[in-house]
């Protein structure tokens, strides 16, 4: 039986990194509670009308006929939506967006934890097409091949348009080493917040300490250490917007075990103080309220 007629929703009670697989799926546009978080790269299209996501602190507006890609493991949740039509939500596991080899700098921009957004062109004329294939081919179970040879096609041209990248370059690490980056990259995800070191991440993979660190480079173009840093900020930024909570309370909560270790790792990222990002973000908030109650 076809199911390509079901519509989805943001299910709360769903484990944190429980994996998608590969999907392509129609959503409703909902406000979600929480943020999600799952190891594939999330491909968004709305046919009509626009969602804003909250990404590492910044609210990121996804307009109509635009294509959306980000890393679902950065944390991504919906706090605004103008549009009640479905919109489309593909995911791609990680292991075998990385081994389809597109551009390197498209790579590291997805793996960084950018959001790349295309502007509307001719070119979206055909998207609604695309889509509506890989969603029945998936849900049939029809011809997957050819819709992963049209993913990874989409994804090229997603990646001319947006970034400016030389042909020639691709992604450095080898094929033996993606499914290991991957494992670390979710093992870094579920024990930030706990006291990590290289060698425990590699001993939990399989890998010498030096060994993780090289590959993890390769694919992230940053260290492990400083990667662990950026998630434990990440989680601090996520925190003092949707909180209440105490600077220090969030501090050792991300896995820091002094304030000033904290508050210099935090500088260092953010330019300001937790203290400053949390003000701006919420007079940033209390304006687009006022807007949108003007408005209404």
């Amino acid at each position: 039986m076809s199911n390509t007629g079901k519509l989805y929703t943001f299910d709360e009670g769903r484990s944190e990194f429980k994996p998608y697989g590969l999907t392509c799926e129609l959503w409703t546009p909902a406000l979600m509670r929480k943020p999600d978080r799952h190891n594939e790269v999330e491909i968004n299209y709305l046919i009509s009308g626009g969602i804003t996501y909250l990404f590492q602190g910044a609210k990121i507006t996804i307009p109509e006929k635009s294509l959306c890609v980000f890393w679902g493991l950065i944390p991504h949740q919906i706090v605004d939506a103008t549009c009640s039509a479905p919109y489309y939500v593909c995911t791609i596991p990680l292991t075998l967006f990385l081994e389809w080899k597109l551009p390197a700098l498209f790579i590291d921009s997805i793996l960084k934890g950018d959001v790349i957004i295309e502007d509307p062109g001719e070119h979206s004329l055909f998207d609604t097409f695309l889509f509506k294939n890989w969603l029945k081919d998936l849900s049939e179970n029809n011809d997957r091949e050819a819709t992963l040879y049209e993913m990874r096609a989409r994804l090229i041209r997603l990646a001319t348009r947006v970034l400016p990248l030389k042909q020639h370059e691709r992604l450095q690490v080898q094929a033996g080493e993606i499914g290991k980056v991957e494992q670390m990259a979710l093992y870094i995800a579920q024990n930030y917040m706990n006291p990590l070191k290289i060698a425990d991440i590699g001993r939990a993979i399989g890998l010498h300490q030096d060994y993780a660190n090289v590959i993890f480079k390769k694919a992230f173009d940053t260290t492990i250490n400083d990667y662990v840093i950026q998630e434990r900020i990440l989680h601090a930024q996520r925190k003092l917007i949707t909180t209440d909570k105490k600077i220090t309370e969030i501090a050792f909560e991300c896995g820091f075990n002094s304030i000033n270790r904290f508050n210099a790792a935090f500088r260092k990222i953010n330019k300001c103080t937790p203290r400053e990002f949390k003000k701006k973000n919420t007079i940033n908030n209390a304006n687009q309220d006022g807007n949108a109650a003007e408005r209404a």
